[in-house]
C-alpha cells in the first residue's frame, strides 16, 4: 500500500514566525507551551476548539506515586509489567521519579483534585496498580479539570498566542533535513486564513492519537493521526504502532454504533465492579492474579473470548452494588452518560464491549522529547517515549504527557535551534477521497483490530489500496484527514504484519504465544521518500507515493 509523500494544498498565502510551534492543545501541548513561553513567542495551533482533544474526555485520573506508602519503584514495577518487556526502563524511571512533581505543579496552576475530610488527596486504583495511586477530579471527570487549568492559565499567559481551527498540514523542512516551520490551514481567523506558512525555530507535536482508523473508538473526532502522518512525510521515525491499546470497558450501543463510544472507566472496577458473562457469571477470576483489575491488554482479550464463545457482541459490568449515593458522588458522568442511553447502573448491569482507546506507539522520541528530525519533538499520544511498550499502564498518560513536555522545555531552554530557512518542496503531492473513511474504519476494524492474522491484516491492506485508488476531490481538511488515516493506517498495518507473535495490546490467532526469543523489541517505521516504481506496480510515474517500511530493533538484553 502506497501513501502520499505530501498532501495537495493551495499555496501559501500568508507566512508568519515565532520561536516554537505547539500542534495540540491537551495536557502535553499546553504544558509544552506554559513551559516553553519563557524562551520567546509560542504559537499553539488546534485542530478545533481549544478543549476538543482527547484530555478533557480521561475520566479515571493521573497515576504518580504521591501517597507515603507508595513509591516511583512500585509505580515503576507495576508499569514495567504492563509494558509486557517492551517498555524502556530508563523512560519509565524519568516518568514515575519526576511526576509526582509535575503533578504538583498542576495543582498549583489551579488544578482541584478530590481530596479526603483531612484534605489529603482522594486517590483511587486502576487496572494494573497494585496502590491506590490515581489522583481524580470531581469523582470521573479528571481530564476535564486537567483542561479546564491548563486552558485558563495559557490565556493569561505572555507571549502564547493561541490558534484555533487551524490543521498542520506538511512540516517545513531546510536543506540539512531539519524543521524549519509547518504549513497551516487556518478556517475563519481574520487575516490568518487559508493555507500559510509558520517559521519556526522549533516545532512540538501534541497532537493526540489516531482513533478513528476504527469503526468504534472512544476518542474524539480530531484524533486522525495527523501528527504521526505529517512526520512521516518528514522523514521523522515512527516506533510500536501495532500496539493500539482496545479499553475493554465502552458502553455497547448496540449492533452499527460508529464514531466515539462512552468509557466506563477503568476506576469503576477499581471501586468494585466487575464483569460477568451473559449468565451473570465472573469470569476475570484464574484469568490473573488482579482478575477484574488486570491490565488492559489481559481484561480485553479475555471478554473477546467470552463473546466469540458466547457468539455476543458484549459481556456486562456489574456495579449495582455501589447504591445511588455512589454512582452519583464517584462517577456521575459515567452515571449521566449511562442513564441518557437508556441504562440505570444503579440498578441494571451496564453492557460493554472493547473498542480503539489509546496509541501505545507513535513518534519516537529520546528521553527529552526529540525526535529523529532536528528542531522537532514530540510529546503526549503522538509520541513514542518508550513508557508504555506494548501495552499502556492505566492513567499513564497524563503523566506522560506533563512529564515529558517538561522535558522538551527544559531542553530547548538549553538553546533553542537556529531559524532555517526552507527549502522548497518539488515532490509531487497526493490527496485521498474523504469519501473513503468508512470503508477503511471497517477494514481496520476487522483486519487489525483486538484480534488480527496475516490474512486479515492482507485483507485490510488490500481493501484500503483499493479505496485510496479513488480519484481525491478537491483538497480540503476531510481530504486531509483521510490522507492522514491512510497513511497512519498502512503504516500500522506494515508493524502488525511484521510482529509475529502475540504481546500486550497486538494479538495475532495465527502467532499466539509471546517470542521473547526473536521479538524482544521494537519495530520503526519509516516512509521509503525516494521509492522505485518498478518494484511496486500500484506506484504512479509521478513519484508521489511513499512505500511504509518496518525495521526491527532488538532492545538490549
Amino acid at each position: 500500500m502506497t501513501v502520499p509523500q505530501r498532501l495537495s494544498a493551495p499555496e501559501a498565502g500568508w507566512t508568519d514566525t515565532v520561536h516554537v510551534v505547539v500542534i495540540g492543545s491537551g495536557v502535553a501541548g499546553l504544558t509544552a507551551a506554559l513551559k516553553l513561553r519563557e524562551l520567546g513567542s509560542v504559537l499553539v495551533v488546534t485542530k478545533d476548539v481549544v478543549a476538543s482533544g482527547s484530555t478533557q474526555w480521561a475520566q479515571g485520573g493521573i497515576a504518580a506515586a504521591l501517597h507515603p506508602e507508595d513509591s516511583p519503584e512500585e509505580h515503576l514495577h507495576d508499569t514495567l509489567v504492563a509494558g509486557a518487556g517492551l517498555s524502556d526502563p530508563e523512560a519509565v524511571r524519568v516518568l514515575v521519579t519526576e511526576g509526582p512533581d509535575a503533578v504538583r505543579d498542576l495543582i498549583e496552576l489551579g488544578a482541584r483534585f478530590d481530596t479526603l475530610a483531612d484534605g489529603d488527596l482522594s486517590l483511587g486504583r486502576e487496572g494494573g496498580h497494585h496502590r491506590n495511586r490515581i489522583a481524580h477530579a470531581g469523582g470521573d471527570a479528571t481530564g476535564a479539570e486537567i483542561e479546564r487549568a491548563l486552558v485558563a492559565a495559557v490565556k493569561r499567559a505572555e507571549n502564547i498566542r493561541l490558534i484555533e481551527h487551524a490543521l498542520a498540514l506538511d512540516l517545513l523542512t531546510a536543506e540539512d533535513g531539519a524543521v524549519s516551520g509547518v504549513t497551516l490551514h487556518v478556517m475563519g481567523e481574520g487575516q490568518l486564513d487559508g493555507v500559510g506558512a509558520i517559521r519556526a525555530r522549533a516545532v512540538v507535536l501534541a497532537s493526540g492519537g489516531l482513533g478513528q482508523l476504527y469503526a468504534a473508538t472512544t476518542n474524539p473526532s480530531v484524533s486522525t493521526g495527523d501528527g504521526m502522518a505529517l512526520a512521516l512525510r518528514a522523514g521523522a521515525k515512527v516506533r510500536d504502532l501495532e500496539f493500539v491499546q482496545f479499553h475493554p470497558t465502552v458502553l455497547w450501543l448496540g449492533k452499527g454504533a460508529k464514531g466515539q463510544q462512552p468509557l466506563v472507566s477503568e476506576a469503576v472496577r477499581g471501586e468494585g465492579a466487575f464483569l460477568v458473562d451473559h449468565n451473570g457469571k465472573r469470569f476475570m477470576e484464574g484469568q490473573h492474579e488482579l482478575a477484574d483489575l488486570a491490565p488492559r491488554d489481559i481484561v480485553a482479550k479475555a471478554i473477546m473470548r467470552q463473546m466469540l464463545a458466547a457468539g455476543k457482541d458484549h459481556v456486562y459490568l456489574d456495579a449495582r452494588h455501589f447504591g445511588d449515593e455512589k454512582w452519583r458522588v464517584r462517577f456521575p458522568t459515567i452515571l449521566a452518560s449511562c442513564r441518557s442511553h437508556g441504562i440505570d447502573p444503579v440498578r441494571e448491569l451496564i453492557p460493554v464491549a472493547p473498542a480503539c482507546h489509546y496509541s501505545s506507539g507513535g513518534v519516537w522520541t529520546d528521553l527529552h522529547g526529540q525526535t529523529s528530525v532536528p528542531g522537532l519533538y514530540a510529546c503526549g499520544e503522538v509520541a513514542c517515549t518508550g513508557v508504555h511498550g506494548a501495552n499502556r499502564l492505566a492513567s499513564n498518560s497524563l503523566l506522560e504527557g506533563l512529564v515529558f513536555a517538561r522535558r522538551i522545555a527544559a531542553q530547548l531552554a538549553e538553546g533553542l535551534p537556529e531559524l532555517r530557512e526552507p527549502v522548497v518542496d518539488a515532490r509531487e503531492p497526493g490527496l485521498v477521497d474523504a469519501d473513503v473513511v468508512p470503508d477503511l474504519q471497517r477494514a481496520m476494524t476487522v483486519g487489525a483490530g483486538v484480534i488480527r492474522s496475516a490474512r486479515g491484516l492482507s485483507e485490510a491492506a488490500a481493501t484500503i489500496g483499493k479505496l485510496i485508488e479513488q480519484p481525491a476531490g478537491e483538497p480540503g481538511t476531510p481530504g486531509w484527514e483521510a490522507t492522514n488515516l491512510v497513511t497512519v493506517a498502512s503504516a500500522l498495518i506494515a508493524a502488525a504484519t511484521a510482529r509475529e507473535e502475540s504481546r500486550g495490546s497486538h494479538w495475532r490467532e495465527d502467532h499466539p504465544d509471546r517470542d521473547d526469543l526473536h521479538w524482544s523489541g521494537s519495530l520503526d517505521l519509516t516512509l521509503d521518500l525516494t521509492p522505485d516504481p518498478s518494484q511496486d506496480p500500484t506506484q504512479t510515474a509521478a513519484g508521489n507515493q511513499a512505500v511504509p517500511t518496518a525495521v526491527f530493533v532488538p532492545h538490549e538484553s
